[in-house]
């Protein structure tokens, strides 16, 4: 009897323990109740980035373009946190871009002062240029005062083919930029040789791409000692042709010649006729004379 009472002992011991661990704790339960409400207001605004910018195309959506480092961009945040409290009652999107992590979307939406805030309505998009207080955002939303902004135009739109250009320059600086922090700051290269790198990177990619280029071209027209037997013969017949004109021209420019010769040749000896004539003339009248004094 008394092993059994010990056998129940030690087995509703550690539930007890385990019951006594359990037991809720106020501070616990206060704490999460003060977390969740800042999870659901953190979930009203949306974090854009170069993976999903597309969703902004369909629906109406405000989008603030900031850096963590810029004075007037903090200044906007607790004001821009809660005007997205009301984006679902007012059936609007409020999102966010730290451009400093995003900088395709950057040069995307050409963003060259900070804090810069966009509208955008099914893929029309304004910039927003305004007060920057709570009600000002309502109002502008509420009141559509975004309908008396003309919006971008089509050729600087975010999805254009001149943007996406320069959304892939932009990624493309930063990656440089990146490269030139790591050569500088983890492997220890020197500014000047990490830019001598890249002066050589540089040179190789353009003779690279040249190269490329001069296939591309060479396919694209190929060269002339590629071409079919036809195109030779047809070469030769034309060069022939040309040299038989040059012949006939020449010759007719030489028979122009002679005759312009016998005309000067025959004046000449008419010429040297009459003088001739005008001479025996002359010694006839001459020879008369002496033979009437005689």
């Amino acid at each position: 009897m008394a092993s059994r009472v010990r056998r129940e002992e030690r087995g509703t011991g550690p539930v007890l323990h385990l019951n006594s661990l359990f037991k809720p704790c106020p501070l616990l339960v206060a704490l999460c109740l003060m977390v969740l409400p800042v999870s659901a207001k953190r979930e009203n605004l949306k974090v854009i980035t170069d993976g999903n910018w597309e969703e902004i195309l369909a629906g109406e959506w405000m989008i603030e373009f900031f850096a963590p480092w810029c004075p007037a961009c903090q200044q906007l945040q607790p004001v821009w946190n809660e005007f997205a409290e009301w984006g679902e009652d007012l059936g609007v999107n409020i999102a966010k871009v730290d451009v400093t992590e995003q900088p395709g979307l950057s040069g995307r939406f050409i963003i060259t002062a900070l804090p810069t805030i966009y509208h955008c309505k099914d893929g029309v998009f304004r910039r927003y240029q305004g007060a920057r207080t709570k009600d000002d955002f309502l109002s502008f939303i509420d009141e559509k005062k975004w309908q008396s902004i003309e919006p971008v135009s089509s050729w600087f739109g975010p999805s254009s083919f001149m943007m996406n250009m320069m959304s892939a320059l932009f990624k493309l600086s930063m990656f440089i930029r990146q490269c030139h922090n790591y050569l500088t700051e983890q492997v220890g290269i020197p500014v000047w040789g990490s830019y001598v790198i890249f002066a050589l990177a540089t040179l190789f990619s353009g003779l690279a791409l040249g190269l490329v280029l001069v296939f591309i071209a060479d396919f694209v027209f190929p060269s002339r000692r590629f071409s079919s037997p036809a195109y030779y013969q047809k070469k030769h017949a034309v060069e022939q042709a040309r040299l038989l004109q040059q012949l006939e021209e020449e010759q007719e420019a030489d028979g122009e010649e002679e005759e312009e010769d016998e005309d000067e040749y025959g004046g000449r000896e008419e010429e040297w006729r009459r003088g001739a004539a005008a001479e025996d003339a002359v010694r006839r009248r001459a020879v008369g004379g002496e033979e009437e004094d005689t």
